[in-house]
């Protein structure tokens, strides 16, 4: 090992603090940490960094994208929406973006084409209420032969930390909330919605051909994207430290770039409070998108799927506690607000305890002969084994 030159490089590219605790590594860790940074090209890296922050949050890179940005036509929007009997879809003849080259990696495409696979779904991991493999939105995809789908919530205000899926020049994407002025994000339609409202949630429908062409053909066309991160790092008293806010920029690919290379897109609005409730903070942080909103998201969803199959829930004297319908569409109350928002009474309100093991029901079908016209005391789960109430009579 060349240490020496090894430093020189790391001095020429501002990196030589990577070195700082050199000689308390052991042998092996030397010779690990010395193969990781010979393998790097500081000087690439330094050219997409350039290159990528450039005019980094300046309002002309965001009036820039602006101009070149249009909505997706309502006309060929597709949702399962509070009107579920309206069915439409958008559609064009198009961190987590690594995971394409770890497919190619691993033979991974090659491996799916032999077991007869031919479409997969793809989510994040950190979203508590997802419908794993819907069969709704794949079936929707299939049904409009799309090669790649995208759902989407609408969203909830201008400033909400979400991309949205729009077009680009004509080309489908979706685009960070950083990257949108703040006039654009306000803009709204006739009937009041924002007009770039198509909130993206990471969640996506891929057929194996499409997916093997992005592996084997675009996924070098992928561009790196600017992300603001909390990234832990070692002090120069040798402490690990882990940010409670972000202190570092990451160069990432994301999942959704390959929109663009799809020969047929479709886009499949949901509710938000039936299939997205992220996980992203702590408890202690900012109240949003932390466990106890995850939790609780999940907790009225449950609820919801006993009111709606005909179950009820009492308090400790008895009394039926009172269900907040929800307004389709149409103006009639068809189903209960899974919206933890509506059913809490204030901020420091509580959902009803109530959990459903998916082993029993996927979104609320078949459980009627659980708790069709029955009263529950809550917290109240619902297993392979039965009915459990786990407080009775207020004890």
């Amino acid at each position: 090992m060349n240490v020496n030159d090894l430093k020189v490089r790391l001095s020429k590219a501002g990196q030589e603090h990577l070195l700082q605790f050199w000689n308390e590594l052991d042998e092996a860790q030397q010779v690990e940490l010395y193969a990781e940074l010979q393998a790097m090209n500081f000087e690439e890296l330094n050219f997409f960094f350039q290159k990528a922050t450039e005019g980094f949050n300046q309002s002309s890179q965001q009036e820039k994208m602006d101009a070149r940005m249009e909505p997706v036509p309502r006309e060929v929007l597709g949702s399962a929406t509070r009107d579920q009997d309206r069915l439409q879809a958008w559609e064009s003849e198009d961190g987590n973006g690594g995971l394409y080259r770890a497919l190619a990696a691993q033979n991974i495409v090659e491996d799916m084409e032999q077991r007869g696979i031919w479409s997969i779904h793809v989510y994040c991991v950190d979203n508590i209420l997802v419908k794993v493999a819907d069969p709704r939105f794949i079936g929707f995809c299939i049904q409009k032969g799309a090669d790649c789908g995208a759902k989407v919530v609408e969203k909830t205000n201008p400033t909400e930390p979400v991309g949205v899926v729009c077009r680009v020049d004509g080309v489908y994407q979706v685009v960070e909330y950083s990257e949108i002025s703040l006039a654009t994000a306000q803009k709204r339609s006739s009937d009041g919605r924002l007009l770039f409202n198509a909130g993206n949630i990471a969640n996506h429908f891929f057929t194996v051909p499409f997916l093997r062409d992005v592996v084997n053909i675009y996924e070098p066309q992928l561009q790196h994207h600017v992300a603001q991160k909390k990234i832990p790092y070692v002090d120069s008293q040798g402490e690990l430290i882990k940010p409670d806010k972000p202190n570092g920029i990451k160069m990432e690919k994301f999942v959704f770039d390959i929109f663009q290379f799809a020969k047929k897109f479709v886009v499949y609005e949901v509710l938000r409070e039936d299939e997205f409730s992220p996980l992203k903070n702590a408890d202690s942080q900012n109240g949003k998108d932390n466990p106890t909103t995850a939790r609780h998201a999940l907790l009225s969803l449950h609820h919801c799927w006993v009111l709606n199959a005909g179950g009820h829930f009492i308090d400790e004297n008895g009394s039926r506690l009172p269900a907040i319908p929800r307004s389709a569409t149409n103006g009639k109350s068809e189903t209960i607000t899974t919206d933890v928002n509506l059913n809490l009474k204030d901020a420091n309100d509580v959902p009803i305890q109530c959990e459903i093991s998916p082993l029993i029901s996927y979104a609320g079908e078949g459980i009627e002969s659980y708790v069709a016209d029955k009263e529950f005391h809550a917290p109240l789960i619902i297993d392979e084994n039965g009915v459990h109430e786990l407080v009775k009579n207020g004890l």
